[in-house]
């Protein structure tokens, strides 16, 4: 790991643990958004009966103080999350891992949906706010732990 790197999550980690025990769930929801955004593709887990499914998602937008996701309203995973909406995340970069867990809650709001395609500019080929198709959910009692091999594992709630 280049020393730049090495400094950067020294310093992140450091401010994580100036930040109390519980640290403001803005602060949480921006760190997390930062690292998922800069690992580019992370794994969602869902459950389908009684099988685990795992695919990459790279979409993560913040909105109105709470974390997005984005799928298609057609695809399996969107199913699984109606009927269990307990998932898990896990992103990797440079060392460093998170794992994200909570349950995913849809957001009907067609702004909602608009802020995630101005965010991702590029799905617009396959999605707009208003096809019936775009899906954008919202972490709820989410727990997310950034963990390393140098370090002792750091929890945000939000």
């Amino acid at each position: 790991m280049s020393r730049k790197l090495c400094l950067f999550f020294a310093l992140f980690f450091a401010s994580v643990a100036f930040c109390g025990e519980q640290a403001d769930p803005m602060v949480a929801i921006g760190k997390v958004s930062d690292f998922m955004k800069s690992a580019g593709y992370y794994f969602i887990a869902t459950v389908d009966g009684d099988q685990a499914r795992v695919r990459p998602f790279g979409t993560v937008n913040v909105f109105d103080g709470r974390l997005y996701i984005q799928t298609g309203r057609k695809k399996n995973v969107a199913r699984q999350i109606s009927v269990n909406p307990n998932v898990e995340i896990c992103a990797f970069k440079d060392g460093v891992w998170l794992r994200l867990s909570g349950q995913l809650v849809e957001d009907t709001r067609r702004e909602a949906r608009k802020s995630m395609l101005d965010a991702y500019p590029s799905l617009r080929s396959m999605y707009s706010e208003d096809d019936g198709n775009t899906m954008v959910l919202y972490f709820k009692n989410a727990v997310a732990t950034f963990y390393s091999f140098k370090g002792e594992p750091v929890e945000y709630r939000f």
